[in-house]
């Protein structure tokens, strides 16, 4: 029987190993939960572990160490009652080629305990009128939009979504967002895996970021960016070198040293502050600070900081 837990999703200290126990170890104590509803977004770079987490929460295999349960069950030992409840799009589909898409949808509806009609789950796609073609002559964004279609024709309450808009073009990629926002608003949890960091600032209501099989940081987008500098950019005048610029903050006395016209970036928690700051003087001494940038901090610096192992905050010239 299903609890009344507020997680769709619990992801309790799991390990994943490959290749015995002294093998590779992809995963390594990673936990997290995705609440009834919401959008959980899983980053990381290449090898951090993401899809072998995203395996373990499909229930096809158990994890060495630690558990997961999907709505309030354990998604390996009690897969056939999770399965029905579960939508789930990998990485590769692997389609038979000579099925048209129609066919294609058809066999795996019948697989279904109460699925979509059929015409339906392609039109959520835009794969309507390619209903008759055969899987093979289909591009590879229209695959990825049939995997699409698949995971979500049996009308499931938690959606698993590994790299769903990989080979979509971008108004593609957006149709998929807005499709996916209107399962959100019907009730159903996703859990997606993306590299697309804007993605993931568009739709996820939480995250988390994955490096080295681990969870490296996790909360609201608003509360990791919160984490991060601003950066403020611009080339050092003719003749002048860091030492010439005023005590900013974000300027630490030990950064290395500057040379004229080369590049320097501030990173800043005061963004306002140190900008005005900056201006200031170079109204003051009139001087022209070419290539002048400011930018808030962003989920692309979050992200960077933790695949560099954090960098410290100052000026890198």
């Amino acid at each position: 029987m299903t609890t009344t837990t507020s997680a769709a999703v619990e992801v309790t200290g799991v390990h994943r190993r490959y290749g015995g126990p002294d093998g590779f170890e992809a995963v390594r104590g990673v936990s997290f939960e995705v609440r009834r509803g919401e959008l959980f977004a899983l980053l990381g770079t290449n090898g951090a572990g993401k899809t072998s987490t995203m395996e373990l929460v499909a229930g096809f295999t158990r994890p060495h160490a630690g558990t997961v349960r999907v709505l309030g069950h354990d998604a390996f030992a009690e897969r056939p009652v999770v399965r029905p409840q579960l939508g789930i799009m990998l990485q590769e589909g692997g389609f038979p080629p000579d099925l048209t898409v129609a066919e294609t949808a058809t066999m795996w509806a019948g697989t279904l305990s109460d699925p979509r009609p059929v015409g339906e789950a392609l039109e959520l796609v835009e794969l309507g009128h390619r209903s008759g073609v055969r899987v093979r002559q289909l591009s590879g964004g229209e695959r990825r939009r049939l995997d699409l279609a698949l995971a979500v024709l049996g009308r499931p309450s938690v959606l698993l979504l590994d790299e769903p808009t990989t080979g979509l073009d971008p108004e593609s990629r957006r149709n998929a967002w807005r499709m996916i926002r209107g399962l959100l608003a019907g009730g159903v949890t996703v859990l997606l895996t993306t590299h697309y960091l804007n993605e993931a600032q568009e739709l996820a209501d939480r995250l988390a970021i994955m490096h080295e099989g681990r969870v490296a940081t996790s909360g609201t987008p608003a509360e990791i960016v919160a984490g991060h500098p601003a950066r403020i950019t611009f080339r050092l005048p003719g003749g002048a070198g860091l030492a010439a610029l005023p005590a900013l903050p974000g300027l630490r006395p030990d950064s290395e040293d500057g040379g004229p016209g080369r590049a320097v970036t501030i990173r800043t928690d005061g963004l306002q502050r140190t900008l005005t700051e900056l201006l200031g003087w170079a109204a003051r001494h009139e001087v022209e600070l070419s290539g002048l940038e400011a930018r808030p901090a962003s989920l692309e610096e979050a992200f960077l900081a933790v695949a560099d192992d954090q960098e410290p905050l100052g000026v890198r010239a």
